[in-house]
């Protein structure tokens, strides 16, 4: 049974439900994936801007989607970038209660930031044999910069900086960073030390999502610890409200790095520029990918978890029908445009108890402009237990009799 379930004008959902027709076999249906769907609606959509730095790439924080992706899986320096990773180690170490952000850390010769691995680099100065809370270290590594910093936390955590640098390594392989190698926690030039945009970016989606209470510190505009006031090195703070992360990026090496992520109404894009040419290019260069994202594309939320969308007949059951829908919201990253999306529910025919949660009973698509753009299963929403013995007996004489008639 195909029924469509009202019209999606922006994001509301019509509760009116229509049958359009019958469908004596659903798994008859052409099947088309969202992909292919989303590749033909995104024609219409104007090319992203070029621009001159050596990778650029640009993604939805809630549904994954690319919307642009130059040289997104090269492998390039990250210099402090790095820092994104070394911060979520951080949070997830303090969220998971192997740390406290109240911990009073001593400060070694090696994280001093007087040790000459650090000429010439970013600093939070923080200096050996005094104590620092982890809380000030990690808005040092967020806000400062500080490679002094990224090796005190990093011996804090994981006792030596070569042990914390297996573990970053350990969760980039976890979150999926195929193209990413760590060897320090605070991306001085290394001949190994690598990652690309794209990865940068599944990182960050993955602190922003993962860690919100600790994403908030990368929106703070400076912090001042052993009397030195540093102000955030990401302009886009300051020029564009609606920007509230993530981190800046430079050595000799790499170039000028930029990941930005700003949320506009209940979109969120992160923006990733690397190999850019100065401060001033990296800012408009990122500011541009977000502009564009924001301008050509929105988020649909055509469905929501546990909402009853239709209660197709059960036979055999211990009741007559079954609550069915989907059991997770559905985002969509999608072309912004005046069409209105459709929903249209294809049911199994003759559907028999038991039924459990969950079952897939048909399938729920999302249809705009004439393009199918999302289509998931439809399922049980709650238990539907076997029938009495006469109710079982009734309806299976009621179907026999219409598979003769049929």
């Amino acid at each position: 049974m195909l029924s469509r379930v009202g019209t999606l004008s922006g994001q509301s959902l019509l509760t009116k439900v229509y049958v359009i027709m019958q469908l004596m076999c659903f798994r008859q249906v052409l099947v088309f994936g969202w992909t292919l769907a989303a590749t033909a609606a995104m024609a219409a959509v104007p090319p992203a801007p070029k621009l001159p730095a050596d990778a650029y790439f640009l993604m939805d924080a809630t549904t994954g989607q690319v919307l642009v992706d130059h040289n997104g899986d090269l492998a390039l320096p990250p210099a402090s970038l790095t820092k994104i990773m070394t911060s979520y180690v951080l949070a997830e170490e303090v969220e998971a209660g192997r740390a406290s952000l109240d911990d009073m850390i001593t400060v070694s010769r090696k994280a001093w930031s007087q040790n000459p691995t650090f000429n010439g680099s970013s600093l939070m100065w923080i200096e050996p044999g005094k104590q620092v809370s982890l809380a000030d270290l990690e808005r040092g590594i967020v806000i400062s910069s500080g490679n002094d910093a990224s090796v005190a936390v990093a011996e804090h955590l994981a006792g030596t900086e070569a042990s914390f640098v297996d573990v970053m390594n350990q969760l980039a392989l976890e979150l999926g960073l195929t193209n990413t190698i760590f060897r320090n926690p605070h991306g001085l030039p290394h001949p190994e030390h690598r990652s690309t945009a794209r990865d940068l970016a599944k990182l960050s989606v993955a602190l922003i999502n993962s860690y919100p209470e600790h994403y908030k510190i990368y929106k703070e505009r400076s912090f001042t610890y052993n009397g030195i006031k540093q102000f955030n090195r990401n302009s886009l703070l300051r020029s564009d409200s609606t920007v509230d992360g993530l981190k800046t990026g430079y050595t000799s090496e790499a170039g000028y790095g930029l990941v930005a992520s700003a949320q506009r109404d209940d979109m969120r894009l992160v923006s990733v520029v690397l190999g850019s040419a100065s401060t001033r290019s990296r800012t408009s260069e990122s500011s541009s990918l977000l502009n564009y994202g924001f301008r050509f594309f929105q988020n649909l939320r055509p469905l929501s978890a546990e909402v009853t969308l239709v209660e197709p007949k059960v036979w055999k059951g211990a009741a007559d029908s079954v609550y069915a829908g989907v059991l997770k919201s559905i985002v969509l990253t999608v072309p912004r445009e005046r069409s209105a999306a459709d929903i249209e529910i294809i049911t199994d025919e003759q559907l028999e108890a038991p039924l459990l949660r969950g079952d897939e009973i048909g399938m729920v698509r999302v249809v705009r402009g004439g393009e199918l753009i999302y289509e998931t299963p439809l399922v049980v929403l709650e238990d539907v237990p076997s029938g009495g013995f006469l109710k079982r007996l009734i309806d299976a004489l009621i179907l026999w009799f219409q598979n003769l008639a049929g």
